[in-house]
């Protein structure tokens, strides 16, 4: 097997890193107002949401997550209420992460320098990167970057603070629509699609796929 060697390990964090548990949040929220076995269509509608509202210019994300309930609960006719969408945000920095990511990121930071890029504010990241229990060389949120993914500045921002090409990058994803294509399109040849199950692949865009964290060292000669 040819081995990657980047000079950069980038990461996605939620969803890829930390176990993102804006379903199961909405599913608590909405118990009594979805029927459970509707439940699902509604949160997959609060997730198309999620990302037609960081496609435009740059926003907080506490108005991201409120414009996105408030949007989604007008599909569905039911009820908004107003502290609903703090309600998502405030459970973010909560979150730890998935149980293959501590040992893999442990094993990885010994070899080579890691990164993040994240769609998160400032004030949350700092808490779940704390939880992940590994030495990050950089981590960068839209905030920062002024723009969400998948949109090409966020990455054209990582590529500038970092100095560096494409080519120095390897960049590992659970997401193809955030992430992998865009890297694509950015000109990142290696690309690591970690198969969680909440998106489908899309092979076409030249990625090596995982079926968790525990499988990336091997690619990287570890």
């Amino acid at each position: 097997m040819r081995h990657l060697r980047p000079k950069y390990i980038s990461f996605d964090c939620y969803g890829t890193l930390i176990n993102f548990r804006m379903s199961d949040v909405a599913r608590e929220l909405f118990a009594g107002r979805i029927a459970p076995e509707q439940m699902h269509r509604f949160t997959r509608d609060f997730a198309a949401y999620r990302l037609d509202e960081v496609m435009g210019d740059w926003k907080p994300y506490d108005e991201i997550l409120c414009n996105a309930v408030r949007r989604t609960c007008k599909r569905w006719g039911i009820e908004y209420r107003d502290d609903e969408g703090m309600t998502f945000y405030d459970a973010v920095p909560t979150w730890g992460p998935h149980a293959d990511v501590p040992a893999a990121l442990a094993r990885l930071a010994k070899e080579y320098q890691l990164v993040i890029l994240s769609n998160a504010m400032d004030e949350q990241l700092p808490y779940n990167v704390e939880k992940l229990g590994a030495p990050f060389h950089r981590v960068y949120t839209a905030q920062q970057a002024g723009a969400y993914k998948p949109r090409l500045q966020a990455f054209e921002y990582m590529l500038d603070q970092l100095g560096c090409s494409p080519d120095d990058v390897l960049h590992v994803s659970s997401s193809p629509r955030y992430d992998l294509m865009s890297a694509h399109d950015m000109g990142i040849k290696n690309k690591v699609f970690v198969n969680r199950g909440h998106e489908p692949g899309t092979p076409g865009y030249d990625y090596h796929e995982i079926k968790d964290l525990s499988g990336l060292p091997a690619l990287v000669g570890l």
